[in-house]
């Protein structure tokens, strides 16, 4: 069969951005916690990242906190003008590192402002609102609250577009009853496929989806047939981890995260590989299995 080259971008916020971006959370310390090790060589993946042609990068001030927003600003500011940066709220951190949720409406003002000053801007493009539900699944209930609170902030000028992470496809039902959303961020990858059906029905709405843990998180996907596959095409198993993402749906925007260049080039280099039709069906099976280990 021939190869199939994915389509490179997809619209986010009213213009195209291309479909492999960077996700920041890396950049801080051990547990997204406190400032990197190489806090140069942070600096340097941002820069190349742009550099290499990434316009949509994902961040949040409670990485850190506050550390990857305050590295973002140092080296990309002022920002290029077809810079997406998409941020997220719905948590802070503890003393000691821990997750704690701040879903609250004066949590999710506060989280804009704080935002807002550490990235250097005066709007936020994107929004997510991330419900903490399961940490890393998402649970049923309403977030018409949160979303309401990010509507008003959207009225006032300080938010451009607002998006949704960790979400059922009821929320963003709900969600949509109140505003505009333009992407959904959930945890999706080669072997963790729930959302399956929710990717089918963003697509036709013209709705992002940003898979979270896109390489499978702390744990990184693990597999026979994907190191196979790997060996076989010439690549790294993430890189075809990230290539079948592309293929997947051309509404997938992906966001891995690295904090040295050697895994930013890889990552990058993945918008590059084609998949056979042969190739995608061997990997398909891989979610069907379980994860084929």
């Amino acid at each position: 069969m021939p190869d199939s080259t994915p389509v490179s971008t997809f619209d986010l916020v009213g213009r195209p951005v291309h479909r492999l971006g960077y996700g920041a959370m890396q950049l801080a310390g051990p547990g997204v916690f406190g400032p990197p090790k190489d806090r140069d060589a942070a600096i340097a993946v941002l820069r190349e990242a742009v550099a290499s042609g990434v316009d949509h990068i994902d961040t949040s001030d409670f990485y850190g906190p506050h550390i990857t927003n305050q590295l973002i600003r140092e080296a990309l500011h002022p920002y290029r003008d077809d810079l997406v940066i998409v941020t997220k709220l719905g948590a802070v951190r503890g003393e000691d590192g821990a997750w704690l949720p701040a879903m609250e409406p004066e949590d999710l003002r506060r989280g804009v402002h704080d935002n807002l000053r550490n990235l250097g801007l005066d709007v936020l493009d994107v929004v997510n609102v991330r419900s903490m539900g399961n940490i890393h699944s998402p649970a049923e209930g309403s977030i018409e609250k949160q979303v309401t609170a990010l509507a008003e902030l959207q009225r006032e000028g300080l938010v451009r577009h607002i998006g949704l992470s960790n979400v059922t496809a009821a929320q963003i039902a709900e969600a949509q009853g109140i505003a505009e959303i333009v992407c959904i961020q959930n945890h999706y990858n080669l072997v963790h496929r729930e959302d399956d059906t929710l990717i089918e029905e963003l697509a036709s709405q013209g709705i992002a989806y940003v898979p979270f843990f896109p390489l499978g998180g702390f744990t990184p996907i693990q597999s026979s047939v994907l190191s196979t596959v790997a060996q076989t095409i010439g690549a790294t198993p993430m890189q075809v981890a990230l290539a079948w993402l592309l293929h997947r749906s051309p509404n997938i925007l992906l966001i891995p995260g690295t904090s040295t260049l050697t895994h930013l080039r890889e990552n990058l280099a993945a918008a590059q590989l084609n998949l056979s039709d042969a190739v995608l069906a061997e990997l398909d099976v891989i979610g069907e299995a379980g994860g084929g280990h």
